[in-house]
């Protein structure tokens, strides 16, 4: 498997290098983007780059491909979009993303999540992708659900964060409907 870079209308899915830590450092050290996101704030640069290292293994790996979010028209850096916990064999992952507060209802992530899930789905040949959010991210809810994902109920207490339990509700998509939304669009 060989990194592909997607791209959108207004963007394009980048491989995440080094030269992206600043950048990383600037959206995942915000309490605005990491309260809903299942992380810690990264505290320090050297964070961005130990995570971005990360991303390399588990594409390495064959556990996970995150693509960094680029405006094409500025070539700015705005976030991240991906697939976790993937496993080839059993057709399945979890998507994951962040864009910087700056460029929120702009509906730069439901264009990324949207080329994510046709990669997947049409070209990695996957029939579940499933997601996990906090009860109260609300705006991560509805845009997965504005794909078609269905809530199959909630994990109590499955991650700890900023010193406190936080329940994570399930979703997930199937290929199978992922396809019958695709053609009631076209």
């Amino acid at each position: 498997m060989w990194f592909r870079e997607l791209e959108t209308k207004r963007l394009r899915l980048i491989e995440i290098g080094h030269q992206h830590k600043e950048s990383l450092f600037d959206i995942l050290s915000r309490d605005e983007v990491t309260r809903n996101g299942g992380i810690e704030n990264l505290t320090h640069v050297e964070d961005a780059r130990r995570l971005i290292d990360a991303f390399k293994s588990a594409f390495i790996n064959k556990r996970g491909i995150r693509w960094g979010v680029v405006l094409k028209d500025s070539g700015t850096f705005i976030g991240t979009v991906g697939i976790n916990q993937l496993s080839l064999t059993n057709k399945r992952a979890e998507i994951g993303y962040e864009i910087h507060p700056d460029y929120w209802r702009n509906h730069y992530t439901s264009e990324a999540v949207n080329e994510v899930l046709r990669y997947s789905f049409e070209e990695l040949k996957l029939v579940r992708i499933a997601a996990l959010t906090f009860k109260d991210n609300h705006a991560s809810a509805n845009l997965l659900k504005k794909f078609g994902f269905k809530e199959e109920g909630s994990l109590r207490s499955y991650v700890f964060l900023h010193r406190q339990s936080h329940d994570a509700v399930v979703f997930s998509l199937l290929c199978s409907e992922y396809r019958h939304l695709y053609q009631q669009m076209v």
